[in-house]
């Protein structure tokens, strides 16, 4: 029981915001691509595989994460109870654990097509990489959104079997989707990033944090409203961008406090409203 609390713990299942932060593109992707002409069943059905493939690859994600940053994890304050950094889960256990989510994620993975599987797995080694990224650049949040947002292209193959290029521009947007928000929660951290010399665009931009997010979010809401144009959506997807647009810009810029690291919790974690309001107006753009 203590070891099934502790793994719990070690890919943060309680806390589902990482793994619906990755969800949300899949599942933009897909709908883009989907005809809703046709059964909606199978578009459920795929959309539960992406969400499985994400609660999975976003565990095995952290497990790698904290056998990384071990050492820095231990030194500070938010992170320092987490297992690996604690030494209640060994490295060669957590190892393991990642290696068993891994092979789950590819169970649901091989369920798609071969264009799919193939850029998939190409993708891995972003997915792996990206936590060693801020020890050496100011922008381990773009690699962060890279990764994230990857979901976009595999959404819109899973469908379409091709890749073209409405898919690549809100790729392009989400990812600035993931610097603003990823920043906005690297605030929590940053003395302590600081004095154990890591790097992050929170700490780049430290002097003007809004204008670096407002121009993040602007591209992001501007790239929406191409998507849309792109895809020549009705007026209730425009309707809808207005709601995102206070969301992104009102509460979360206008009202964020980043000397306040429960604020930026809390703004941080309303992206995920945000993904679902995003995944609601796409829908609702295609009826």
């Amino acid at each position: 029981m203590i070891q099934l609390k502790l793994f719990i713990e070690l890919i943060r299942l309680k806390k589902p915001i990482g793994y619906m932060l990755l969800f949300w593109p899949c599942a933009w992707g897909l709908t883009i691509a989907y005809d809703f002409n046709k059964n909606v069943i199978e578009y459920i059905f795929i959309l539960n595989l992406f969400f499985l493939g994400a609660v999975l690859m976003r565990s095995a994600g952290c497990i790698v994460n904290d056998i990384f940053d071990k050492d820095f994890d231990s030194k500070v304050f938010r992170t320092k109870n987490r297992p690996v950094a604690s030494g209640k889960i060994s490295i060669k256990v957590a190892i393991i654990y990642s290696l068993i989510l891994c092979f789950l994620a590819l169970i649901i993975l091989l369920n798609f097509n071969n264009l799919t599987i193939i850029l998939a797995i190409g993708s891995m080694p972003l997915a792996f990489s990206y936590p060693l990224m801020k020890r050496y650049t100011y922008w381990p949040q773009l690699f962060l959104g890279i990764t994230f947002n990857y979901g976009i292209i595999l959404g819109w193959t899973a469908v379409k079997e091709e890749i073209e290029i409405i898919p690549l521009i809100l790729y392009f947007g989400a990812i600035f989707w993931t610097l603003g928000y990823d920043s906005i929660y690297g605030y929590q951290d940053i003395r302590d990033d600081e004095i154990i010399g890591l790097k992050s665009t929170s700490i780049k931009f430290k002097k003007n944090p809004k204008n670096f997010l407002t121009l993040c979010y602007s591209i992001f809401f501007t790239i929406l409203i191409l998507t849309g144009i792109l895809l020549n959506y009705n007026i209730f997807y425009f309707i809808g961008l207005i709601f995102v647009f206070f969301q992104l810009f009102y509460y979360q810029l206008k009202k964020i406090n980043v000397e306040s690291s429960e604020d930026c919790l809390k703004k941080f974690k309303s992206n995920n409203f945000l993904g679902l309001l995003v995944f609601f107006i796409l829908i609702i753009g295609k009826i």
